[in-house]
């Protein structure tokens, strides 16, 4: 066979491996016997890639992998346009995936890793399947989080945002955003994020705006969008509206304030009293209400209440079945003004809404004499004022569900504001279809009852910021004319110039709604705005809709429904077929990380330490859907993992040919084992690894496609070290080093190169920079690994094979087991007797070599037969199966004179600790006083104690035994 020139191509020189590197008891060892010491020849490896771009470094070389060469190799993966969608293979659909969009003033965090080493794994897997991938980043604007770091910095310049024109401050965001916004892209990179960069995008982008613009036109003529004045929740520092995601709730020490309501016409005793955590809102009080059912109080409904304070307003005392008996004294405040359930219980009843508090937090004059004070020293005062009129009854802690801002942490303060507003019924009765037709699946599946449950409930959408950067709303009013009545909206101000000319005359003058748009709302296009909507580009074509979205479980409303609801509107299909959710990395107690708690794990010092390949394997193996609780000793566990391959690789280049052995590289590169003839061939321990290989890439295959990642990374790990490293590797070192049969030793080299190579394909997704540079060390490889073919499915199995060489198995981890109860010296040989049918002694004697390597027997004396041998009294016996015995001569392995003594000793010393545990349990004051916890503990120490007394006592019967046989 004529060999293809090399991938790889300077010369290297490498000094075989100790035959023991990959042994899990290596440590032992010291010395081999003469014939099992390998023969160590010089080899000689080549490398085009390392030598001439010096990107890749070779294990032959390197004692480890260098973490310091994952940029290195990133920007070569890049160069070479691996990232970007190539449709020379016939693979089928594209894969299209779009990159949940991170704020533009973000810095990595591990909710960042968690879902770029998912995404990746998606977009890695499918490009070496062959279909066309397409994996599209982008950022968004981050309307709040950037307005407020740039305000922020002009703080340190004495500057402040009202100090400079609209038109000035948004110049300085964008010399922000161009000075520092690439930040976290870069850092994503770092994480090896194989996305098509050439096509990154930014929400403020001029085509992405347009797209913006266009929806807002369209669902506004279809009716869909409308101004109005609403409860919204209102940032008072921040002096914006703000969503119901960057809001968060935290449990407060506060107080419970109650007080008199005096019933109009009444008595001095006729009163009613409430209580209230927000005293300062009863002057925006519009009804009080009690249960209808509530005794105490049914003689006062439909009269009316003073509220305090207010110089005599009256407000009637109305009924509803909403209120809590149990809360407080039962009696419920109405401020539709400022609390959500109290104006859905006005809406739905027709009471006014009043409302107290300016934009800034402080009263407005229908607090009367509190007006301009702050909300809080307002609620100081007025309870003050309270308790000296006779009207304040008592207050009591109490522990409050606090509002604050995501941002700025100030409390949010629940307020009428006119605002722009998306009805969402219409679309979420779409959006619930899509699932329920089968149009689009939610993985994990319990998500759909929260999505389904989410959209059955849904609420008008406030989409109206109040801020300076972002979108502007497309929405011009007419100067001198109600902004209510008269408005235009339009895809921009040319249009809208055009079409206030024709309603209301040349002369006309517009002027542009101040507000911009809910960052959400760009956000909800991003899976076809991206790929050129509204025009009928060439991406979109090709690729929308896309395949799958995958993010945090958190957004499933806030984002996924959202895109689902747009796209579904205004491009008439499901975004994407396939909804991934993924939960939070929280810390390895289980909490979620924050700078309080001081137990933030950086991504970025993370890297440094463990490699990117270690956390990225680490996060992919949490269950999809649930939270991973990330540990040190995860991460260093699969630090050793990366090792543990790198030196895998070591091993297998070690023992290839050298390079320019050319006829035995032809007898390697003609194995292909695709065929049952090529697999029935090959001996035991080859016919068993390769069958094993060829179940996992059918298991593993299958766990990609349903996106079980967890479960794919699993089993490609407990393959490689447990059957690759620890069984295999360990056997072919007796076709390696000793056989002295050239076609046995290729075929050894064939499965060895065959395995590994399938090993970092299978593997590559999880841990792209350490198997690329493996895999480029390789020799004769025809393609990079990062666009290499994925391994073939439902290739053969020799389940014969496979059984037998697990038959081996038991058998040489039962001779293990019997030298470590012996404490026999690692380096002992010792002899033995396999017992077994002729069947059995036939496959098992043929590969005498690994058992005895594998077992530390020596290979003189290890005897096959069907009977057991004459000395099995002085033997230890052992079954590995059914059908499968051996028998170690004691002799061997311990000077019986000297065990029995040590035996004799360890006995003495166990009964005097047993029997001080039974005298304990036998004291009735220990047994009735002590915590049953602790008589429970030392009952269960005296019944273990027991158990190590039997079988020490069998064990040393049995040695004493020996000696009188022997005598």
């Amino acid at each position: 066979m004529a060999l293809t020139s090399p991938s790889i191509l300077s010369c290297r020189s490498i000094h075989r491996l100790n035959p023991f590197l990959f042994s899990p008891h290596c440590r032992h060892f010291r010395l081999l016997p003469p014939r099992w010491n390998p023969r160590r020849r010089s080899r000689k490896f080549f490398s085009a890639l390392a030598s001439e771009n010096e990107v890749f470094t070779s294990p032959a070389i390197a004692k480890s992998f260098d973490f310091a060469s994952e940029e290195r190799i990133y920007n070569w993966w890049e160069s070479q346009g691996y990232f970007k969608p190539s449709f020379d293979r016939a693979g089928g659909d594209p894969f299209v995936i779009s990159m949940p969009p991170p704020n533009v003033t973000g810095s990595l965090h591990m909710g960042h890793a968690m879902f770029v080493t998912l995404e990746d794994i998606m977009a890695r897997y499918f490009r070496m399947k062959g279909r066309p991938t397409l994996w599209v980043p982008g950022t968004d604007h981050a309307g709040i989080a950037t307005q407020l770091v740039v305000e922020k910095m002009l703080a340190k310049e004495g500057i402040k945002r009202t100090d400079l024109s609209r038109e000035e401050f948004t110049k300085r965001v964008w010399e922000w955003k161009e000075k520092y916004g690439g930040t976290i892209t870069k850092q994503i990179r770092r994480l090896g994020a194989s996305c098509d960069w050439s096509r990154e995008h930014f929400t403020l982008d001029e085509q992405l705006s347009r797209a913006v613009a266009e929806a807002f036109v369209s669902l506004h003529e279809k009716g869909l969008i409308y101004q109005g004045s609403y409860l919204v929740n209102w940032s008072p520092a921040l002096q914006t509206a703000v969503s119901d995601l960057e809001v968060e709730y935290s449990e407060e020490p506060g107080h419970l304030y109650h007080i008199k309501y005096r019933v109009a016409g009444g008595t001095k005793e006729d009163f009613l009293t409430i209580a209230t955590t927000r005293p300062e809102t009863l002057f925006a009080d519009t009804a009080i209400a009690v249960h209808p059912e509530d005794e105490r109080y049914a003689k006062y409904i439909g009269k009316l209440a003073i509220v305090p304070m207010t110089f005599g307003r009256h407000i009637p005392i109305i009924a509803d079945k909403y209120v809590d008996r149990e809360f407080g004294t039962g009696v419920l405040k109405i401020s539709p003004g400022h609390d959500q359930n109290d104006y859905h219980i006005a809406r739905k009843l027709g009471l006014p809404i009043l409302n107290v508090m300016n934009k800034d937090g402080t009263l407005n004059d229908v607090a009367g004499i509190y007006n301009g004070m702050d909300r809080f020293e307002a609620r100081k005062k007025l309870w003050a004022d309270l308790e000296e009129t006779g009207l304040g009854v008592k207050k009591e802690p109490h522990t409050l569900r606090v509002p604050r801002s995501q941002r700025g942490g100030e409390v949010i303060e629940p307020l009428v504001s006119k605002q722009w507003f998306v009805t969402m019924e219409p679309l979420a009765e779409k959006a619930l279809s899509a699932v329920e037709k089968g149009k689009l699946t939610i993985l994990p599946d319990r998500f759909e009852k929260i999505y389904n449950h989410w959209l059955t409930n849904i609420k008008d959408w406030c989409i109206s910021r109040q801020l300076w950067w972002g979108h502007r709303i497309p929405v011009w009013y007419i100067e001198g004319k109600d902004c209510e009545e008269h408005y235009i909206v339009a895809r921009d101000e040319r249009e809208a110039l055009e079409k206030a000319k024709e309603k209301y005359g040349k002369s006309v003058e517009i002027y542009q709604d101040p507000d911009v748009l809910d960052t959400w709302f760009s956000s909800s296009l991003w899976p076809f705005s991206t790929l050129g909507w509204p025009d009928s580009s060439e991406d979109l074509q090709k690729f929308y809709p896309t395949t799958i979205l995958e993010t945090g479980h958190d957004i499933l409303f806030f984002w996924v429904a959202r895109m689902v609801m747009m796209g579904l509107e205004l491009t008439g299909t499901v975004p994407f077929s396939y909804v991934y959710l993924h939960g939070l990395i929280r810390d390895a107690q289980g909490r979620k990380m924050s700078k309080t708690l001081g137990n933030v794990i950086d991504p970025l010092d993370t890297i440094k330490e463990y490699g990117t390949d270690a956390l990225r394997f680490t996060i992919s193996l949490g269950t999809a859907g649930q939270d991973l609780n990330l540990s040190m000793e995860r991460l260093s566990a699969n630090k050793a993992f990366t090792n543990k391959l790198w030196n895998a690789g070591k091993f297998v280049l070690q023992n290839m040919p050298d390079k320019s052995d050319t006829s035995s590289w032809e007898l390697i590169l003609i194995n292909e084992f695709d065929t049952e003839a090529s697999l029935i061939n090959l001996p035991l321990p080859e016919c068993w690894v390769v069958s094993e290989l060829h179940r996992l890439i059918d298991s593993v295959t299958a766990s990609y496609e349903k996106f079980f990642f967890n479960e794919a990374g699993r089993e490609i790990y407990d393959f490689f070290w447990g059957d690759f490293a620890d069984w295999y590797i360990e056997a072919s070192k007796t076709r390696l080093y000793h056989s002295g049969n050239n076609s046995t030793t290729s075929i050894a080299q064939a499965v060895l190169l065959y395995v590994f190579e399938n090993i970092l394909k299978l593997l590559h997704p999880f841990m792209p920079f350490v198997t690329e540079e493996l895999w480029q060390a390789l020799p004769y490889r025809k393609q990079d690994l990062i666009v290499s073919t994925w391994p073939k499915t439902s290739l053969p199995r020799e389940i014969v094979s496979v059984k037998r060489f697990q038959n081996m198995q038991a058998l040489i981890r039962a001779v293990r087991n019997a030298r470590a109860e012996y404490s026999v010296e690692p380096a002992k040989r010792i002899s033995a007797s396999v017992v077994a049918s002729s069947d059995v002694l036939g496959y098992i004697s043929s590969e005498k070599e690994v058992l005895a390597l594998l077992s530390r027997l020596d290979l003189e004396h290890v005897h096959f037969t069907e009977l057991p041998p004459g000395d099995i009294n002085q033997s230890v016996h052992i079954v590995a199966s059914e059908g499968l015995e051996a028998y170690l001569p004691l002799a061997d392995m311990v000077d019986v004179s000297s065990e029995i003594q040590r035996l004799s000793k360890r006995l003495s010393k166990m009964q005097s600790e047993y029997d001080a545990l039974v005298a304990r349990l036998n004291a009735p004051s220990f047994v009735e006083k002590a915590p049953a916890e602790i008589v429970r503990g030392v009952r269960e120490k005296a019944s273990e104690a027991e158990e190590k007394i039997a079988l020490t006592k069998n064990r040393l019967e049995f040695l004493q035994s020996t000696v009188s046989i022997a005598k």
